[in-house]
């Protein structure tokens, strides 16, 4: 076990006992970091980063190596959830940083509703230090949270040795540690895999689309009649955020001044800016949107725009 634990150290790098007095520290087994299953989990998730962060002409070529100074999650998290943090776009130096990871991680785990920090499976010192483990980690649970669609190959697991330093040397065990988990925990009640209701939906018959379009547009003129608009066409009339933006204030029961958004926006960028406020006021307000950026909403896509409505329906239905 030793000697398999002093070769790992040589193969990667001399882990200086010091930082870590105190502490546990997880380290891969170099027979699992070679698993199929984990290569394919590491490449699936860089496709998604790729994917999310083309717009941005970001690309991401290594877990390892490509997360840790923020920029890649601070452009995640803007584009997932339409926030945007007062941090520097780019941190050269360690304590800008590690200042920079702070802020980020503080949002996304508030946003993970993880404030038992024992069940946090990442920090601010590992994602620093190119921990790959709690890359991993933390990249699988915002997948799993902002429903991105993206299908995570199950059951991967990794063997792992949990090293803990005290003042007599270096306590060492053996462990497994799951990544994802498999497929049959991950369905609900019923067996079947949680799916999401307008991807199912805009596989049906027409018909049956345009009846679920139609209830959701009776609800939204519903509460838009007392300022005196009336919406006729849901694909278009929301692309430019106007609508969504007072929808939300007549929701949710406060005004939104006119100076904080454009009332007659003519350009892409004006509109964009509306939705983008639109979306931050809904995480606000605690709804959480499926992975949908704001862009998808003023390039008019349809599946986009029903599913920000469909969230706001099924929060305000009932009352």
């Amino acid at each position: 076990m030793e000697a398999d634990i002093f070769d790992y150290q040589k193969e990667e790098e001399t882990v200086d006992a010091e930082p870590f007095m105190g502490e546990k520290r997880k380290l891969i087994q170099p027979t699992s970091l070679k698993d199929p299953k984990l290569e394919k989990l590491k490449k699936v998730l860089l496709d998604w980063i790729n994917k999310t962060l083309k717009p941005e002409h970001i690309v991401v070529q290594s877990l390892e190596e490509d997360l840790y100074d923020g920029l890649v999650l601070h452009h995640l998290l803007s584009r997932l959830a339409g926030v945007h943090l007062a941090v520097d776009e780019i941190a050269l130096t360690g304590s800008a940083q590690i200042h920079k990871l702070d802020v980020i991680l503080e949002e996304l785990d508030k946003r993970l509703g993880l404030q038992d920090s024992s069940l946090i499976k990442w920090d601010v010192k590992l994602i620093h230090n190119k921990d790959l483990l709690a890359t991993i980690h933390l990249l699988v649970a915002m997948v799993k949270f902002f429903q991105v669609d993206v299908e995570l190959p199950s059951n991967v697991k990794v063997e792992v040795i949990v090293l803990e330093v005290n003042q007599n040397g270096i306590k060492s065990d053996m462990q497994t540690e799951v990544l994802t988990e498999d497929s049959c925990a991950a369905s609900d009640s019923s067996g079947n895999p949680e799916k999401d209701p307008i991807e199912q939906l805009l596989k049906l018959e027409t018909h049956k689309v345009d009846t679920v379009k139609k209830a959701i547009l009776h609800f939204v003129n519903q509460n838009m009649a007392s300022i005196g608009l009336q919406v006729a066409d849901m694909d278009q009339q929301f692309a430019d955020g106007v609508i969504l933006l007072l929808l939300i204030g007549q929701l949710e029961g406060f005004f939104i001044p006119l100076s904080e958004f454009n009332l007659t926006p003519t350009s892409n960028s004006e509109m964009l800016q509306n939705v983008t406020l639109a979306f931050n006021l809904l995480n606000d307000t605690d709804l959480q949107l499926p992975s949908i950026d704001p862009q998808d909403i003023v390039s008019q896509d349809v599946a986009a725009t029903l599913k920000v409505l469909y969230a706001i329906f099924k929060k305000h239905k009932g009352k």
